[in-house]
């Protein structure tokens, strides 16, 4: 079954390159974007948007699958998501550092503490 795009849990994203990235909030699609379980146990129809028209904002087309063994997409997929948590915590304390330093006088961030 392809990504269940009227599940409340979906949710696109698309980037300035034209780059959309399709998942399900959960974590419970191991084949996203390609595609959900097919008995998904939280798949719970979205009611916000019955009966809207939809316009040239919705996201593009979804890309094609890759010829791959599903077996080895989920084990890319489960990869990558290993090593984008793996840098997830850096990534969050260098964003902290910077923030704690903006908010000190100028003349604090300009010379440095000497002891």
């Amino acid at each position: 079954m392809p990504m269940r795009e009227d599940c409340k849990h979906f949710q696109s994203r698309t980037y300035d390159s034209g780059e959309t990235a399709r998942f399900c909030v959960l974590d419970l699609a191991p084949e996203a974007p390609w595609r959900c379980p097919d008995d998904c146990p939280a798949y719970e129809k979205r009611l916000a948007d019955v009966g809207w028209t939809h316009g040239s904002l919705v996201s593009p087309a979804i890309e094609d699958e890759p010829d791959v063994p599903a077996a080895e997409v989920a084990e890319l997929l489960d990869d990558a998501e290993d090593v984008v948590n793996a840098v997830g915590p850096e990534i969050a304390d260098e964003v902290e550092r910077k923030q704690e330093r903006a908010t000190l006088p100028w003349w604090r961030r300009v010379m440095p503490r000497r002891r």
